[in-house]
């Protein structure tokens, strides 16, 4: 990979990661239409730029959770147990809701490593997912109450909404698109839907990306797939960069407009993969594409 399919990547995972139309489909079709399925572990690693623009916008929201989640935990409410996990404190019971919230998704994730790596990486999913998802993003949004906000998640609401970040380690789903679909099924504001995914993939997609950075390094040279250290950080710099404007349009785009939008780019998209895959232009699984 040089550094201009690199850059070209790194915009891609910008662009797509907070939209739910799911960016690590983007990333596989876009190496599908390179001839160069760049793997897993590249597309975990590039994450950190598009968490990293999460982690600057909601500074500020982030600290408070922290602090008010600690203080909590050592009983400065109250030493009860649900004093502890924040029956008085909205921050503190946020910053549990969060780890209930990404339970799901380790779980899986380790349980399931192999096959999200290989057999979920073929596109003919891909493109019933992002059908089948798109379709309930539109049924749920619309018939959706937004009505109740962050303070109002519960451990129930927090699981369930780890439930649909799960469903997005299959390529095509979307870390947004599920926690948003869910969110919106639980009768919950379109732009509180979306505050609590970008708070939910952080400690999920931290992980995942430490966890293949860390496999990379140990079996860089056996791993084929990995494009290489150079072209992972540049496009890694560009996602951040990007990443950082698309999370404040994408915040105001929410508030102001429905979900339909997306919903129909994501049925495009999936329809024009499939012409490519029927055609031979591009293949479902690995390989480069066909000439």
């Amino acid at each position: 990979m040089n550094f201009f399919q690199a850059i070209l990547f790194g915009l891609v995972q910008a662009l797509t990661e907070y939209f739910p139309v799911s960016s690590s489909a983007h990333i596989r079709i876009l190496g599908a239409l390179m001839g160069q399925d760049p793997g897993a572990a590249f597309t975990a690693i590039i994450q950190f730029g598009t968490e990293f623009a999460v982690l600057l916008y909601f500074r500020h929201d982030i600290a408070r959770i922290l602090r008010h989640w600690y203080n909590c935990l050592r009983g400065k409410d109250g030493p009860s147990w649900r004093e502890r996990l924040g029956s008085k404190d909205q921050d503190a019971a946020m910053g549990w809701n969060i780890i209930i919230g990404t339970i799901p998704i380790v779980i899986a994730g380790l349980l399931f490593q192999k096959t999200i790596e290989t057999k979920l990486r073929n596109l003919w999913i891909t493109v019933i997912v992002l059908i089948l998802f798109g379709l309930l993003l539109d049924y749920y949004d619309r018939h959706g109450k937004q009505s109740k906000t962050m303070e109002q998640m519960t451990a129930r609401d927090a699981l369930l909404f780890g439930i649909g970040q799960m469903l997005a380690l299959i390529p095509g789903v979307s870390r947004s698109g599920g926690t948003m679909t869910f969110g919106r099924a639980l009768g919950y504001t379109r732009e509180a839907a979306a505050r609590v995914s970008f708070l939910m993939a952080i400690p999920a997609v931290f992980g995942a990306g430490i966890l293949e950075t860390f496999k990379s390094v140990k079996d860089i040279h056996a791993d084929a797939a990995f494009p290489g250290w150079g072209a992972t950080i540049c496009a890694t710099i560009v996602s951040f960069v990007i990443g950082y404007l698309v999370i404040i349009a994408f915040l105001k785009i929410v508030s102001m407009f429905s979900y339909r939008g997306f919903v129909i780019y994501r049925i495009c998209l999936a329809v024009l993969v499939a012409i490519l895959l029927l055609t031979g232009v591009i293949p479902a699984v690995g390989g480069a594409a066909a000439a």
